[in-house]
C-alpha cells in the first residue's frame, strides 16, 4: 500500500508499506530531502537507502523483547507489533513523523498524540490488564514505545506522561530512576524528573513528556549513524564529531556528566537508544542535548543482596566495557560539587521502604553501595 511519509503536515517521500510485513518495499519521490530522518543517508540515485529507511521505520514498532509482549498481543487480538504500527500511523509522543496514506488527506492537527487524546487500551494490555471496552481501541503512542520493560504513556492533568515498571524478582528499576532524579537535581544536569507511583503492588515512575509537539528526540544512535567512523576513532570521538558536524552544541558538556552520573548509579544498560538530542521540528534548529533519562536499570537492579558491592566492577556502555575504563572518557569532574551529594542515600531511603519487594538486607545493602560508589568515583578523579 502507498503511503506519504510526512513530518508534521510536510510531505517528505512516498513510499510503499507491505501491510504484512509492514516493511517498505520501495522508495518513491523524495519531496523534501532536508527533513529525511537523521541517519538514512542518499543512495547514488538521491533517493533515501531503502534498507535504513526501513531499520528506522521498523525500529518505531514495541521491540520483540519487552516484557510480556506476546501475551498482550493476544489480548489485543493482533498478530504483531506491524500490525499496531500501521494502526497508529507510526505516530509517537518522541517526534513528529508519520505516514499518511495516499487516499486518505489527514492533517497533523488532528491526529497527533500531542493535541489529541488517546486509547489506554494497548498500555494496559502491556500491562496485563485487559479492556474494559467492548470494543478495543489500538490508536495509541504505546504502538511505538521502546524498550524491554513494561510501558504505557496516559495523560495526568493535561500532561502526557510515561509510565514504567519494573522486573522481577525486585521491580527496582522504577526506584532506581527516583535516585536519579535525586541526584541530578543536586548535581544542577538537565534531567527527566521521575516520580514514584503504583500499578498494583508493584512499583512504576512516572515521568513527563520532554518533547512537545514542536521538538523531537534524535537518538544518539541516529546522530552516530550520520558519518562513516574511522578506524583511528573510539566510539566516543566518532559520536562528538558527528554531533559537531550536525551543529549541535553543548553535546560534550552533557555527555560528560552523563557518564559521571552512570558511574555512581553503576548504570549497566546506557545504550545509544537512550540519550541523544532534541531539534525543533518546524525549523530543523538543534536546541542541543537530551536531559538525561532512562537511569532504571543501574544500582545491582537484579543482584541478590549478597552480591551487591560497590567495589566490584560493573558493565558499561556504550563507549568502553566498564565504568572504571568509560568515566577517563569524561575528563576532570572540576564540576562535581561533592558536598552536594552528602546525605543522598538517606534521600533515597524512603522510596525504597515504600517498595514490598525491597526487604531490609537489600535496601541496607543499597544504601551503602551508593555511599562507596561516590567515594569510588571521587577516588579516582584524585587518581587522574
Amino acid at each position: 500500500m502507498r503511503y506519504t511519509l510526512m513530518h508534521r503536515d510536510l510531505e517528505v517521500l512516498d513510499l510503499e508499506i507491505d501491510t504484512q510485513t509492514f516493511a517498505i518495499t520501495r522508495v518513491y519521490e523524495l519531496f523534501a530531502p532536508a527533513h529525511i530522518p537523521i541517519g538514512v543517508t542518499l543512495d547514488v540515485n538521491g533517493r533515501p537507502q531503502r534498507g535504513l529507511l526501513n531499520k528506522w521505520w521498523l525500529g518505531r514498532s514495541i521491540p520483540a523483547s519487552r516484557s510480556g509482549l506476546r501475551e498482550a498481543l493476544e489480548r489485543l487480538n493482533v498478530s504483531s507489533t506491524g500490525v499496531l504500527l500501521l494502526k497508529c500511523l507510526g505516530l509517537s509522543l518522541s517526534d513528529q513523523y508519520w505516514v499518511r496514506s495516499c487516499n486518505k488527506p489527514l492533517k497533523w492537527a488532528d491526529i497527533n498524540f500531542f493535541d489529541n487524546e488517546f486509547s489506554s487500551d494497548v498500555g494496559n494490555a502491556l500491562f496485563g490488564r485487559k479492556s474494559q471496552s467492548p470494543q478495543i481501541d489500538l490508536v495509541s503512542p504505546d504502538n511505538t514505545s521502546d524498550g524491554w520493560l513494561q510501558k504505557k504513556w496516559a495523560i495526568l492533568d493535561g500532561q502526557r506522561v510515561l509510565i514504567k515498571g519494573g522486573s522481577a524478582p525486585y521491580y527496582q528499576e522504577p526506584l532506581n530512576e527516583i535516585l536519579a532524579t535525586q541526584l541530578m537535581g543536586r548535581l544542577g544536569i538537565a534531567h527527566a524528573v521521575y516520580s514514584l507511583g503504583f500499578e498494583g503492588d508493584k512499583p512504576v515512575s512516572v515521568c513527563a513528556d520532554f518533547i512537545d509537539n514542536t521538538t523531537e528526540l534524535i537518538s544518539a544512535w541516529h546522530v552516530y549513524s550520520t558519518q562513516k567512523k574511522s578506524n583511528n576513532d573510539s566510539a566516543y570521538t566518532h559520536y562528538l564529531k558527528c554531533a559537531e558536524a550536525l551543529g549541535i552544541p553543548g553535546v560534550s558538556e552533557q555527555l560528560n556528566r552523563m557518564l559521571a552520573v552512570d558511574f555512581i548509579l553503576a548504570n549497566e544498560d546506557r545504550h545509544f537508544n537512550n540519550f541523544g538530542v532534541v531539534r525543533n521540528a518546524i525549523t530543523l534548529e538543534w536546541l542541543g542535548p537530551a536531559p538525561v533519562f532512562d537511569s532504571g536499570t543501574s544500582m545491582y537492579y537484579d543482584k541478590l543482596p549478597c552480591d551487591i558491592n560497590a567495589q566490584r566492577v560493573v558493565a558499561a556502555k556504550p563507549f568502553a566495557s566498564t565504568h572504571e575504563k568509560q568515566i577517563k572518557l569524561a575528563g576532570s569532574l572540576q564540576w562535581l560539587d561533592w558536598q552536594s551529594l552528602d546525605g543522598l542515600a538517606e534521600e533515597w531511603e524512603p522510596a525504597l521502604a515504600q517498595s514490598r519487594y525491597i526487604e531490609d538486607d537489600r535496601r541496607a545493602a543499597l544504601l551503602a553501595a551508593l555511599d562507596n560508589r561516590i567515594t569510588l568515583l571521587q577516588r579516582i578523579q584524585g587518581e587522574a
